[in-house]
């Protein structure tokens, strides 16, 4: 008998070793056992948001030549080959365009949130709030490099949810371990993309599931006439034929992933379900969402069964908000009305999702990431509207050992540039692997170029 033989018979297999090799445990004691990814798609505004600026009102109307901040483009934090892009973001957009909405010190840590978000600014204490983000695509492939860390042009890269399910064993062998809910960014933008693993192999793309008890996963279910007995004799099957194949074909990635969505879709067709079940709630905790809101039942349904497959097991829960084009939050105008909805359908969600984790005891080892992938611009654009800006913008932790009730970094009076503390993309990335005890170095990929930005470097002054 073969060696291959033996092994598949024994029911080892090629696919059964190489699976099991390509598992890992945390490379460091983890703060964090898992994450929750909220994406608000089209960029938010950090001025309306989590970085309000008063200096907009009183210098509102007036270009930038007519303010103290004429040269910003000549900064010593600005790079040189970005100063012709900003002086002629000055040209483009020259007058200042003010704040859209009020803003208050909110929780005992009196930090600065927009009135746009007065339930989150409830649960501020817990969170903090990094102001010196910035990205180099200034159109919305940022959605992509925000995920993966790559320019759009560059292709297809590992995003941060496939790395965290490449890097981690299972929690909950009946769930996938990489979620996406909501509806993800447009193809234009990079579309699945964002929630793909492309060399990590399609085992560790993101699985997208509907908030829907009946159908959360299309094409799972067998159908009604289908008896579980004959199901899993079908399944037995597949999987024979599947392993034989492998044998032959020990290298094949697809086969590999293959074999293991089978026998996922197979555990999951009852306990998906039954962690969409969001009726068996308590009437309280569906109010704490907003479900009995038309305005946030959307995003709080989502939010909700963020909250259920995280307890259950999921490792990482990718949230998309404000689908379409290049995404809801994109204002180029009408920015006030834009915004102001879009805060009220996600507001209350979020910060339900915050409460309902520290409740549950959940929240001290649950990452919570809210960003966007950039901001928007000081100056007006369409009278009434702020243009893609990536110089300067905010994204906000809590959880999974961050400290709550502090800010990092900042950008200058106006919201321009980031100027103190800044980050590229990937540091965000980096702080969130280092909760869960990995780290991207000892992640590499033989034969996969990776430079030194992929890697990023924790954001230390915001763990605990």
């Amino acid at each position: 008998m073969q060696r291959r033989t033996f092994l598949y018979q024994t029911g080892l297999g090629f696919t059964g070793l190489a699976m099991h090799a390509a598992e890992t445990k945390p490379h460091f004691t983890p703060k964090a056992k898992r994450v929750i990814w909220l994406f608000m798609i089209g960029g938010a505004s950090q001025m309306e948001t989590f970085d309000p600026k008063p200096a907009l009102n009183k210098y509102a109307g007036k270009t930038i030549d007519e303010t103290p901040f004429t040269d910003t483009q000549n900064s010593p934090y600005v790079k040189k080959n970005l100063r012709e892009v900003i002086a002629g973001l000055h040209k483009v957009h020259p007058s200042i365009y003010p704040m859209q909405v009020g803003f208050q010190k909110r929780g005992k840590s009196g930090l600065e949130v927009s009135d746009w978000f007065p339930h989150v600014g409830g649960c501020i204490d817990d969170i903090a709030v990094v102001r010196s983000m910035w990205t180099t695509d200034n159109n919305h492939g940022a959605q992509l490099q925000f995920h993966t860390g790559r320019h759009v042009l560059e292709g297809q890269f590992p995003t941060i949810g496939a790395w965290v399910h490449y890097g981690l064993g299972s929690l909950n062998d009946n769930l996938p371990q990489f979620v996406v809910l909501g509806e993800p960014i447009d193809s234009c933008c990079g579309g699945p993309w964002a929630h793909g693993a492309h060399y990590l192999g399609p085992e560790h793309d993101g699985v997208q599931l509907k908030v829907d008890a009946k159908n959360p996963l299309p094409f799972a279910s067998p159908g009604p006439d289908v008896y579980q007995e004959e199901q899993e004799r079908e399944f037995a099957l597949i999987d024979k034929l599947n392993r034989a194949t492998q044998i032959k074909y020990p290298e094949d990635a697809a086969l590999r992933a293959r074999i293991k969505s089978y026998e996922l879709a197979f555990r999951m067709q009852t306990a998906v379900p039954d962690v969409m079940r969001l009726d068996r709630e308590t009437e309280a905790t569906r109010k704490m969402y907003g479900l009995d809101e038309k305005i946030t039942q959307p995003f709080g349904e989502i939010c909700l069964s963020a909250r259920r497959l995280v307890e259950q097991g999921t490792r990482f829960v990718q949230i998309f908000h404000g689908a379409g084009g290049a995404g809801a939050w994109d204002a180029h105008s009408n920015l006030k009305t834009g915004h102001e909805k879009l805060s009220k359908q996600t507001d209350k969600p979020i910060a339900g999702l915050l409460q309902d984790l520290k409740q549950r005891g959940l929240l001290e080892d649950t990452l919570v990431v809210w960003c966007t992938e950039f901001g928007r611009t000081p100056g007006a654009q369409n009278s009434n509207g702020r243009d893609h800006h990536p110089y300067g913008f905010s994204v906000w932790l809590a959880g999974g050992g961050v400290k709550g009730g502090i800010t990092h970094g900042a950008t200058d009076e106006l919201g321009f540039h980031a100027v103190e503390n800044r980050h590229y993309v990937t540091d965000l990335h980096a702080t969130v692997l280092h909760q869960l005890g990995l780290d991207p170095r000892r992640m590499e990929i033989p034969g996969r170029k990776r430079i030194e930005l992929d890697f990023g470097a924790p954001i230390r002054e915001i763990l605990a």
